[in-house]
């Protein structure tokens, strides 16, 4: 495993691992509101990197990377910090992998960028709007934990975080799975996770537009991001395809890993 530290938009250092061969066809992961990297750790320390050079990024106020104050309602940072992690790297034609709010991230990035300088997209339980557009598109209990995660209470926060954690898996997870992801989704600070959860965006017009390879992958339970709105982007983008997942909730690389990761591999073989 290797570290880097990169600037990222505005210069904000950006925590980034990867695993497998430098020269190999790179998937770069990119993890949901208030997650982090150790999010991808099944795909990371699997055989995958035999083949493949994959890269975790922690976003801009989450994990190991920095806290700026401000710019998280910015579209064009959230997207020199993915063009920076692949410019650093000397990523050629890499596939994005986006969870949850990384599909946001995407879009920023296509918004500034473009899709030219990318070989495919993979949406895993991910949203494409943020703000009033996008409520119809979260499950009711997350919905209902939203007042919490903003919350500055500590015990309200906690409280909220832990409800959070569990309804991310259908199944609950066990105590080191449990706490090790309750500790980096508490640390992100309540002020990071409102101002991604003030944004108002819609990256639906990019999807409809995206010329490339697309693996769109949801639970059928999850309680997060309901699966329609993955059948909404499946519907939406022109070279897609849509893996459904019964019986798992909103960490489908989680909690079918072994699926999961033969899927990518057979995506990302193609690209």
């Amino acid at each position: 495993m290797t570290t880097h530290r990169i600037p990222g938009g505005g210069e904000t250092e950006l925590y980034v691992e990867e695993a497998g061969p430098v020269g190999a066809q790179a998937v770069v992961f990119m993890h949901g509101l208030s997650q982090c990297g150790m999010a991808w750790d099944a795909q990371l320390r699997s055989d995958l990197a035999d083949r493949f050079r994959l890269v975790t990024l922690d976003l801009r106020g989450h994990g190991r990377s920095a806290r700026p104050p401000d710019g998280y309602g910015d579209s064009d940072r959230w997207a020199d910090d993915v063009n920076a992690v692949l410019a650093e790297l000397d990523l050629e034609r890499p596939i994005l992998c986006g969870w949850s709010y990384g599909g946001i991230v995407i879009g920023d990035y296509l918004r500034s960028y473009g899709a030219g300088a990318l070989g495919g997209v993979v949406l895993v339980a991910a949203t494409s709007r943020m703000g009033d557009s996008a409520m119809r598109f979260l499950g009711p209990e997350f919905a209902g934990c939203l007042p919490g995660l903003l919350a500055t209470d500590v015990a309200e926060s906690m409280r909220a975080v832990e409800s959070f954690v569990r309804l991310c898996r259908e199944r609950e997870p066990g105590p080191d799975e449990f706490y090790r992801v309750l500790g980096y989704t508490a640390v992100v600070p309540p002020a990071v996770r409102e101002a991604l959860l003030s944004r108002t965006i819609d990256h639906d017009d990019l999807y409809a537009d995206l010329d490339l390879p697309v693996l769109i992958v949801h639970g059928t339970l999850d309680r997060v991001i309901l699966p329609a709105m993955s059948e909404h982007l499946a519907a939406l983008i022109p070279n897609a395809t849509a893996s459904y997942y019964e019986g798992v909730g909103h960490t489908p690389f989680r909690e079918d890993a072994t699926r999961f990761n033969e899927e990518l591999r057979a995506f990302a073989a193609k690209i």
